[in-house]
């Protein structure tokens, strides 16, 4: 394997998995090229990483009526257009996919000029990007064993998702001292994070609970790009809260100074909190606002003893302060349970399904 295209975006999930195979591909001698959208979070992740990159028009495909459905056909459809001439000029052995509707006309694409194409699906069930490209690759990845019975037999593969080797090297000093917090502070750290976009039903419940939860813990809060608040919450000092968007480096520093972890659950978050033996309490995103894949992820977590949940619908300032507090206080039964999971070397298993489409 000479070159490889990776693809992939809309969300952080849906392009970490790629760079936690980048070192190794590197090392290998694979060259590699980034397709994506013009404005997502996936091409400042992968500048970031000094990764070539290509961007097409994306396209959203909704799964009810809307009027965007139809002009958005003609995205997709440029993107097939924009996706196709990148591949004839870059010429890759492969085609990676992580998912996010970037990624259809960039399989399209190379369906049609016969280029291998291999996906990875992080949830249970398989979204609606990867059941549309499933046609169209070799092989399909998957995260979960449940997840074997939504794909071809002979096209899935269990390999786990690739988790980023920096996640499990952060240090805690690193991360207090990010925060401004004491150091020789006993009161322990809860981490709240909803994902890079943010989540406002846990932002809004979190600072109404500040006041509360403050007497427990100090407060690292990941809000979501664009989610600042406009002051500091009620109960919120310098001392016990701390506030940021996004953090891309030094996020393994506040996984450190974390205690245990608050967070929605998506597939790929989920996954590094069981690699980082993390405490958490998952607030999966609804049905009403998604097709459901979160609720099923942290199901299925939940019933192997490494997760607690909140249903987004129950939670309530009140809730969430007493849901952290019996996490923290069981968090040792959360870590033995995580500690016996055998986990699969997902970077090597997911680079062994590239190699052997090659074959």
């Amino acid at each position: 394997m000479k070159k490889i295209i990776l693809t992939g975006g809309g969300t952080a999930g849906h392009v970490t998995p790629h760079l936690a195979l980048l070192p190794a591909l590197q090392q290998a001698g694979v060259a590699v090229h980034y397709i994506g959208s013009h404005a997502g979070i996936e091409r400042e992740l992968a500048e970031r990483e000094n990764l070539p990159y290509s961007p097409i028009a994306a396209g959203k495909l909704r799964r009810y009526f809307d009027l965007r459905n139809v002009t958005d056909m003609f995205r997709v459809a440029k993107g097939l257009h924009d996706a196709r001439r990148i591949l004839k000029r870059e010429k890759p052995d492969l085609v990676f996919s992580k998912g996010g509707f970037v990624t259809v006309p960039v399989l399209m694409a190379a369906r049609m000029l016969r280029i291998p194409t291999v996906i990875h699906e992080s949830d249970l069930t398989p979204g609606l990007a990867n059941r549309i490209a499933a046609p169209f690759a070799q092989k399909i990845c998957v995260a979960f064993p449940e997840t074997l019975k939504h794909v071809s037999e002979k096209k899935g593969v269990l390999t786990g998702i690739p988790i980023r080797s920096d996640l499990l090297t952060g240090r805690r000093e690193k991360g207090l001292a990010t925060c401004n917090f004491d150091p020789n502070s006993t009161q322990p750290v809860l981490l709240v994070t909803g994902g890079s976009s943010g989540a406002q039903v846990i932002n809004k419940n979190l600072r109404e609970a500040l006041p509360e939860i403050t007497k427990k813990f100090r407060v690292i809060h990941l809000c979501g790009k664009g989610n600042l608040a406009e002051s500091r919450p009620p109960g919120a000092t310098p001392q016990n809260y701390a506030e940021f968007e996004y953090i891309s480096d030094g996020l393994n520093d506040l996984y450190a100074a974390a205690d245990i972890v608050l967070s929605r659950a998506g597939a790929g978050t989920i996954f590094e909190l069981l690699a980082m033996r993390k405490p958490h309490l998952l607030v999966p995103l609804s049905r009403a606002a998604s097709r459901g894949d979160q609720i099923l992820n942290a199901h299925s977590f939940a019933a192997q003893g490494f997760s607690a949940v909140l249903p987004e619908e129950e939670m309530t300032p009140a809730r969430l302060n007493s849901e952290c507090t019996a996490l923290y206080n069981t968090r040792d039964k959360f870590k033995t349970a995580m500690a016996t999971h055998g986990q699969t070397d997902s970077i090597a298993a997911t680079l062994a399904v590239l190699h052997a489409v090659l074959q």
